[in-house]
């Protein structure tokens, strides 16, 4: 997120916790479509990556942002470290290793995404190219080791950067050298979350092997399909993964609470300094815990908010749904991931369908899925079938939902014509992974330098 949250109301139950997750419900003529998408920005003399500070930075990038689209610049002990639209349309944010990402506002349709997506992007390059910066679209850093990747001045990662290699052994990659895009979806009830959440986590396996596109690490194939998707096996199980409490038949609001009441925190933030937590739960929290370290140290909803914020399942609750397992891609993989998932959840017949393909999926089932698509890609097998032929089923039950919507362009297009992208791997059997390590065997002779020409922004 681009900006912690401060908001000063008094936690005093798990009630109120709950109801903050409640007060997200909206009918369903209000339901919009937020996508989020990163890339590394590079130097394309060299395809060194780009330091935070210099004429030549992301900090220039960022105030050429700020200047050209008029948005807030927002400061982090002094530094730039993101921009917020004045109305909360929309932010532009920093991941630590300086990969650029856009929040983009909540839309009605997928037309309209692809557009948002798009006039970032050539808003970016204007300001990128005089730099001599270019972006690369894909799911992993190919060539830079964590050591050569730059490190952003954002207090939050500072404390997370100290705490990761605590609890996993990925966590730092995650953090320096991985990109995503994402889609953040509502629900009406808790019901509906209920329904969107347990077919969204299910189905998360098969967006990973969709949208797999990480296959190279240190300038070399590092033997999986989506690097990006083995790093979340052991980055931070604690607040990361598949949730078993998602597949009980009355999940709801407050069970999401009591898990994320039981997982330690990241930091608080008082009078804008940010105090490390690592050391205790938000429940330990709310019972006094900081008590005696911080002179302020009650819980505010402004705390929850951002203890929601630093948690990471495959799919994240907050007032809304966040799909989280995608790599990052290509341009025309910003407008396919939304296109998926919207398919999937803002569609009855849709949802309807969905919901009875994956009906009896087990916790267990899709917890083999996640393990085996890193490596197996769209080969991975559920109960014997592989996910190219369930992929096919779910790409073809989006399709449905799209179309359903009807929602047209000024040509007459409804929004099922942004998965192409997804047809054309099923078509051809292989993922974009596939076809990076094709191009590395062959017409790139070994070398991973040309994706920096070949699928840069």
């Amino acid at each position: 997120m681009a900006r912690d949250t401060t908001d000063q109301t008094p936690v005093t139950s798990i009630a109120d916790l709950t109801e903050y997750l409640a007060e997200g419900n909206k009918p369903k003529d209000r339901f919009r479509i937020g996508t989020e998408h990163e890339k590394f920005a590079f130097f394309k003399v060299d395809n060194s990556p780009v330091p935070y500070s210099g004429d030549a930075s992301i900090s220039a990038l960022l105030n050429g942002m700020a200047a050209k689209s008029g948005w807030e610049p927002i400061i982090d002990a002094g530094n730039i470290i993101g921009l917020a639209e004045h109305s909360g349309q929309g932010a532009i944010s920093l991941e630590p290793g300086g990969q650029f990402e856009l929040s983009g506002a909540p839309l009605e349709n997928l037309h309209q995404t692809c557009k948002e997506s798009n006039r970032h992007l050539a808003d970016l390059r204007e300001i990128a190219e005089p730099l001599g910066i270019r972006f690369l679209g894909i799911g992993g850093s190919p060539k830079w080791t964590l050591a050569e990747t730059p490190r952003m001045p954002k207090s939050r990662y500072d404390i997370m950067s100290r705490y990761m290699p605590k609890v996993g052994t990925q966590g730092l990659d995650m953090m320096y050298r991985t990109c995503t895009i994402q889609v953040n979806l509502d629900f009406s009830s808790q019901e509906d979350m209920r329904r969107k959440m347990q077919v969204s986590l299910k189905l998360q396996p098969l967006s990973t092997a969709l949208f797999a596109s990480s296959p190279f690490t240190d300038g070399k194939p590092n033997g999986l399909l989506s690097w990006r998707g083995d790093i979340w096996r052991d980055t931070d199980n604690q607040r990361a993964g598949v949730l078993p409490a998602v597949f009980n038949a009355d999940f709801g609001f407050e069970d999401y609470v009591k898990w994320a009441l039981d997982v330690p925190m990241y930091f608080v933030v008082r009078e804008g300094k940010y105090h490390d937590c690592t050391h205790v739960t938000f429940r330990q929290f709310m019972n006094g815990a900081l008590k005696g370290e911080l002179a302020d140290w009650e819980p505010n909803m402004g705390d929850w908010t951002n203890h929601l914020s630093t948690l990471f399942p495959d799919v994240r609750l907050k007032r809304f749904l966040e799909m989280r397992g995608a790599d990052g891609g290509p341009w025309r993989r910003i407008c396919a991931l939304p296109a998926f998932w919207v398919g999937l959840l803002y569609d009855d017949a849709a949802l309807d369908a969905a919901e009875e393909l994956t009906r009896d999926w087990t916790y267990e089932d899709t917890l083999a899925m996640r393990n085996a698509v890193p490596a197996q890609g769209l080969a991975a097998k559920h109960r014997g079938v592989s996910l190219f032929d369930i992929g096919r089923e779910v790409v073809n039950i989006s399709r449905l939902g799209l179309k359903n919507r009807n929602r047209l362009n000024g040509d007459g297009v409804d929004e099922s014509i942004f998965l192409a992208p997804l047809d054309e791997v099923l078509a051809k059997k292989a993922t974009l992974a596939e076809d990076l390590l094709a191009l590395y065997n062959g017409r790139w002779n070994g070398s991973v330098d040309p994706v920096f020409t070949d699928y840069q922004y």
